[in-house]
């Protein structure tokens, strides 16, 4: 006889199956980097984070190995019991130095970041005042902490400035936080983090960002999207090690007293067993290669160029929500309709290239889309060869579907 979870569990199945939404995983063989093997077939991966092309680098794993030679596997521990070993001590090192900040703590993921930040820093009474597009785990974060949650339009200065005016009269003692993605992962836009920053001074707000996808890319020195401006360094920057870094992780970095606090009070820290060392090891690697080699980030950027003037001789209507291009390594192509975009998708994948078909709940309903990113391992016949297939699919699917 089934139970009442079998029955939610089967009917709930059925719905996500319906509207198009289903989503399976497909098992990779071997290397994460550009050239992949797939469900068993070779194809070119255009739907990775892995910007910089670090992600199959072997100084990483030679990295990796001699820590897995030195230290084992496992940490065994939380850092505050066993966990704590030397690679830590010596990434966090260096990724402080990296941003210029006093301290970083380590976490072993950007979702256990936000929330260990969120979680720790906030409690009721206080307010988060968060882009309506920031990712899943500061949404998640922010509505665990207990504070009031204020969701502001994309990017829109006039409601942030709106927003923080109205809690200004609240009780003394509470806290206002601005939170927000630097580069949104699925639009490629850069949030306005100068003008986030003169607000929060203007009104005593701190600035928390997730530089997940601006770190190691953005800026003359990788350093992320709080680079390009004097004016943006955050309160709090949170950023992940697994993207553009090539290996795996999170870190938050900022003031002694920041760290210090999130080490007494950051739940997913505190009761989390470390990360590996290897990974650790294999992240300090990704950021020195990173910090001495800028060639992958002009390598990205000539890329990038490449692919957008591709696209717009194709007539291939790329661009965001409101109607821009994007300039970074995520290009998103709107389709609107779940079934066409994974028919799309489909379609490039027999053509051997692997492009990820983006629905809700992702994105907003009605924004389906290709994601398309781009690396410093694509080589210019490869995204000739993505445009070429993309403007087959487009024609062939895509036409009926461009968002109004």
């Amino acid at each position: 006889m089934r139970n009442a979870l079998s029955t939610r569990l089967d009917a709930e199945l059925r719905r996500i199956r319906a509207a198009d939404l289903y989503r399976v995983r497909r098992v990779i063989d071997g290397n994460h980097g550009a050239d992949i093997v797939v469900d068993g077939r070779r194809c070119i991966n255009f739907c990775s984070n892995d910007y910089l092309g670090l992600a199959g680098d072997p100084r990483l794993a030679v990295a990796a190995k001699r820590a897995l030679d030195h230290a084992g596997v496992g940490s065994g521990g939380s850092a505050l019991i066993s966990g704590y070993n030397a690679e830590h001590r010596a990434l966090e090192e260096a990724l402080a130095d990296f941003t210029g900040r006093p301290r970083a703590l380590l976490f072993s993921s950007g979702w256990a970041a936000n929330l260990g930040v969120l979680r720790g820093l906030l409690r009721c009474g206080d307010a988060i005042v968060a882009d309506e597009l920031n990712h899943a785990s500061l949404i998640d974060g922010g509505r665990l902490s207990g504070a009031d949650y204020r969701r502001v339009p994309h990017r829109n200065l006039a409601a942030y400035e709106a927003t923080l005016g109205d809690l200004a009269a609240a009780p003394g003692g509470t806290l206002s936080l601005i939170v927000s993605d630097s580069l949104f992962s699925m639009d490629g836009d850069i949030a306005e983090l100068p003008a986030l920053r003169r607000l929060g001074r203007r009104f005593g707000a701190p600035l928390m960002i997730d530089d997940a996808h601006g770190f190691g890319v953005l800026g003359e020195h990788g350093r992320g999207a709080v680079e390009m401006s004097s004016d943006s360094i955050p309160d709090i920057y949170v950023a992940t090690l697994g993207k553009a870094i090539g290996a795996a992780g999170a870190f938050v970095a900022g003031d002694e007293d920041l760290i210090e606090y999130l080490v007494q009070r950051a739940r997913s820290w505190i009761f989390s067993t470390a990360p590996p060392p290897a990974v650790a090891a294999a992240a300090h690697a990704g950021l020195r290669i990173a910090r001495e080699e800028p060639g992958h980030r002009q390598r990205l950027h000539a890329n990038i160029r490449q692919f957008v003037d591709g696209a717009r001789r194709c007539g291939l209507p790329l661009g965001q929500q409101a109607g821009e291009m994007s300039s970074t390594a995520i290009q998103p192509l709107l389709t609107g309709d779940e079934a066409r975009t994974l028919a799309m998708s489909r379609g490039l994948f027999e053509r051997g290239y692997w492009v990820a078909a983006i629905r809700p709940p992702t994105v907003p309903r009605g924004t389906s889309r290709l994601r398309i990113t781009l690396s410093a391992a694509h080589r210019p016949a490869q995204i000739d060869g993505l445009l070429n297939a993309l403007g087959e699919v487009w024609e062939a699917l895509g036409s009926e579907s461009e968002p109004a």
